[in-house]
């Protein structure tokens, strides 16, 4: 029996399996995150022992991510008619990462202040000092172009890694016609290979996600209830305010319905949220782009990959929320200067926090030190960080893929209008 009659006969049968079968990729992920997070409230710490498998769903999206924004990229860039639409791209996406996050740092510490997390709270622990120096402007822009491309791909440096596509893509489009056109082919059919081959690697992703689910629930699911329940309510509340934030603005400049929105991006939000990767979540980002929301590659292909690089509004919130924790806890109150002072350096530290789960935490240390306060929150907060950032990550690749949806929403506009006068000439 071939595989088609194997389908054929699954679809003719009524029974559960039959109806498990034959629902969306995004629904099962939601059926087996339900599994995950019920088998590790009933089974507490054992739950553990299936975090083998979520680690390997991990990693099977890390290794398709790399090559799949390079390629992805390349074959949008190259699919436009003229750089001066990457330039007009380029320009509306880094104002509107440099808004948004700027935005949720001020959220942030706004909310912070308000709920004051840290007040009562009694700082004991010990721990070392050493984590680093608030870098340059410079430094920051500097360390998005690479020395070594093959290090930055070995790496997963997805920003060393954007740069160098963007570069090829360039180069590309100056080629005379020929040659250009055989290396746009290339380009696009790879592209193709390793879009299918997340295809594939999503099929595991409902097991997965499950698995990530039942440890991270069995292993923290105590702390939620215990005395950091202040401060994880604060993060979730502000970035809860965050994603309205989003919606708002979906409806404002893309006048599409939030509700019908979220429920066909809900596939990639119980990944950020299993994963708190922002790198592995970007697989599953532009999956839900191309199939479920019908974006054009040359847009997402572009926004996506430079938006888990640059645009950090889940880490941003949970940075300051961070800093006035460890501030009210030690009764220091910050001025409205050193406030801005905040934004500023936040902005720089939030492009540093990485893709990866747990970056954000030595990026929160390094916010703490640089404004002399006790360090020994690091003693708390990685407690229960993967908590935090489960909200993190989920509002990170949330604002890239709002902003991404806007921007083609625009742009297909655009050129209706132009498609219209057009032809009315």
């Amino acid at each position: 029996m071939t595989a088609t009659n194997v389908d054929d006969a699954i679809k003719k049968d009524n029974g559960p399996f039959a109806f498990y079968t034959n629902r969306s990729l995004g629904l099962k992920i939601l059926i087996w995150m339900g599994i995950g997070i019920l088998a590790g409230i009933i089974f507490g710490e054992r739950a553990t022992v299936v975090a083998p498998i979520g680690d390997l769903f991990i990693r099977l999206l890390l290794m398709a991510a790399v090559p799949l924004v390079f390629f992805n990229l390349i074959a949008g860039i190259t699919s436009l008619s003229n750089l001066a639409i990457l330039g007009r791209l380029g320009l509306r996406t880094f104002a509107y990462y440099l808004t948004t996050t700027a935005a949720a740092l001020t959220l942030g510490l706004t909310m912070a202040s308000l709920l004051k997390p840290g007040v009562g709270m009694q700082l004991t622990e010990e721990v070392s000092d050493e984590f680093g120096e608030v870098p340059a402007v410079v430094d920051v822009i500097l360390n998005l172009f690479p020395e070594n491309v093959f290090q930055a791909f070995a790496e997963g440096d997805i920003g060393k890694v954007v740069v160098f596509a963007i570069f090829i893509g360039i180069t590309t489009l100056m080629l005379p016609s020929e040659q250009k056109s055989k290396l746009q082919d290339l380009f696009a059919l790879i592209a193709e290979l390793l879009r299918k081959l997340v295809g594939v690697i999503l099929y595991f992703g409902p097991i997965g996600v499950g698995a990530l689910a039942a440890n991270t629930v069995g292993e923290y699911g105590d702390a939620v209830f215990g005395p950091l329940a202040r401060f994880i309510g604060t993060v979730w509340f502000t970035q809860l305010i965050m994603t309205f934030f989003y919606m708002t603005m979906l409806v404002l400049l893309s006048g599409r319905n939030p509700l019908r929105w979220l429920q066909s991006t809900a596939p990639l939000y119980a990944t950020t949220a299993a994963t708190c990767s922002s790198l592995a979540s970007l697989v599953v980002a532009m999956e839900v782009s191309e199939k479920r929301l019908k974006l054009p590659q040359n847009v997402y292909s572009f926004t996506l990959p430079l938006g888990a690089q640059l645009n950090k509004d889940g880490t941003s919130i949970m940075l300051a929320t961070v800093l006035l924790f460890t501030a009210q806890a030690a009764g220091v109150e910050f001025t409205l200067t050193q406030a801005i002072t905040i934004v500023l350096i936040g902005l720089l530290l939030s492009e540093g926090s990485g893709g990866i789960p747990g970056g954000g935490l030595v990026i929160a240390l390094i916010f703490v030190e640089a404004f002399n306060l006790p360090v020994e929150i690091a003693g708390i907060v990685a407690g229960i960080y993967r908590l935090i950032d489960m909200g993190s990550t989920t509002v990170n690749v949330m604002g890239d893929l709002v902003w991404t949806t806007i921007l083609s929403d625009q742009e297909t506009q655009k050129e209706n209008k132009l498609s219209d006068y057009a032809a009315g000439e």
